[in-house]
């Protein structure tokens, strides 16, 4: 190709200085139609092709190397075929005799064919997206998975982070709590992906002609019962986006990365959830008076368009606890969560419902709340009330010294005391008396150890 200068030259010569294009061809040295070409136009055309290449060795082949490549976007990433394993397998299954050169060319340009285009969107005011994102964290001293919900409302930008020891029902409902009460409103709708926490079944063609008992579906999914509950009680619209396509969501995806980036880099060190998520409200916040690229005006003032858009909050927040109901077993535990808590031993082989919240477990039977438990992260934890065995104990006092219940009790130094001189003195039946004792505990409160004062209850002093 020649230079933008040569151009110039010959143009020169011939439109201004007179010279002819025999004359012009002999003096620049080049051919007589180069420069007709240059003087009907100004700077270099670069090379047009005519007509597409021909592959007289590939063209048999490029069916069998589409359908490769089709059959891989079904596969994960790490097991889709590379250009040089097509070429090996046409070669070897099929007699290919081309070079790996013409295959790699066309694999490149068929990929670059295939990939999606997306459309901008524009974002009306009242509308709200939802998503979870992770990373890791220091919580009492503890290096941890931190689970962090967001919900971001993308008319304006503003958002609302919150994090939880796991991605559960109970705290898919917290935040939404948390975030309606941040924005003192209820957006008009709210994309999801489709996490299992609000859909329960994405129905397929053939089951969406039929008619599903369940009130909550909707012809395409299925919603769990605590999700329907959920947009029950605040009224919002859902919206789901399709299956694998983060990019329909966008928005929260993009606030899920930029919060992990500015709120949790360097990973939070904290005493608790409770002490980071305050740190991570003030954080959002603060990001309000922030203006970003393409706008003139803060995100705090663009929301005020979206604070408009939103519906009012009901009188009382959604009870955000995952329900469930199950069986309490013969040593008085109920699983929940593949951890084990007590409740009182009269309850012991009854029906009862668990409800599970982000810090505690509370479990009923019928409309009475018969044990209350902090919640427990672990696996295969087994989360005691001392209280609940003590009238199990008056009657196999046997048990007493190695009642798994009772380890770890933090009583005052007294009821050791106590239990020593009544079981020297009395035996078996000082086992008895002793826990007799311990069932005062039932009528006059728990004991708390110590006052603030250092000093013992007084109604403990024996």
């Amino acid at each position: 190709m020649y230079s933008v200068e040569l151009y110039a030259r010959v143009r020169r010569a011939c439109h201004v200085e007179g010279m002819s294009t025999r004359a012009a061809a002999q003096y620049f040295g080049i051919d007589r139609k180069t420069v007709s070409k240059i003087l009907k136009h100004s700077v270099p055309l670069g090379y047009c092709r005519a007509k597409l290449p021909v592959r007289p060795k590939l063209d048999p082949f490029i069916g069998i190397i589409d359908q490769i490549l089709k059959d891989d976007k079904d596969k994960i990433k790490k097991q889709r075929h590379t250009a040089k394993r097509i070429y090996e397998r046409i070669r070897d299954e099929h007699g290919f005799t081309g070079s790996l050169t013409i295959v790699t060319d066309y694999v490149r340009e068929a990929k670059r064919r295939s990939r999606e285009v997306f459309v901008p969107l524009s974002h009306a005011p009242g509308h709200a997206q939802v998503d979870f994102g992770e990373t890791l964290g220091v919580i009492g001293g503890l290096e941890c998975k931190l689970h962090y919900f967001a919900m971001t409302l993308p008319h304006s930008d503003a958002v609302f982070v919150k994090t939880y020891p796991c991605e559960t029902t109970e705290a898919f409902c917290d935040g939404h709590n948390a975030a309606l009460a941040f924005f003192g409103g209820v957006p008009q709708s709210i994309l999801y992906d489709n996490t299992t926490i609000a859909v329960a079944k994405i129905l397929g063609s053939s089951e969406m002609r039929k008619n599903t008992p369940r009130r909550s579906a909707d012809g395409k999914r299925t919603r769990t019962q605590t999700f329907s509950e959920l947009q029950s009680h605040y009224l919002f619209k859902d919206r789901f986006g399709r299956p694998g396509k983060g990019n329909d969501k966008g928005k929260v995806e993009g606030v899920i990365g930029y919060c992990r980036r500015n709120f949790l880099v360097p990973a939070p060190r904290s005493e608790s959830f409770e002490v980071l998520n305050i740190r991570l409200e003030e954080q959002c916040l603060e990001r309000q008076s922030h203006v970003l690229r393409g706008h003139s005006v803060s995100i705090g003032e663009r929301m005020r368009r979206d604070l408009d858009a939103l519906m009012a909050l009901p009188p009382v927040p959604y009870d955000a606890c995952e329900k469930v109901r199950t069986r309490v077993t013969s040593i008085s535990m109920v699983r929940y969560r593949s951890n084990d808590y007590s409740v009182p031993v009269a309850y012991a082989h009854r029906e009862v419902q668990v409800r599970g919240y982000v810090d505690e477990v509370v479990i009923d039977c019928g409309s009475e709340i018969i044990a209350r438990h902090a919640r427990s992260y672990e696996t295969a934890d087994m989360v005691f009330d001392p209280m609940h065995y003590l009238p199990l104990l008056e009657q196999k006092v046997g048990a007493l010294d190695q009642a798994a219940p009772l380890q770890g009790w933090d009583l005052p130094d007294v009821f050791t005391t106590l239990h020593r001189l009544l079981q020297s003195r009395m035996g078996k039946k000082g086992k008895r008396e002793y826990v007799q004792v311990l069932r005062l505990l039932e009528e006059y409160g728990r004991c708390s150890g110590r006052d603030q004062t250092g000093a013992r209850p007084w109604g403990y002093q024996l």
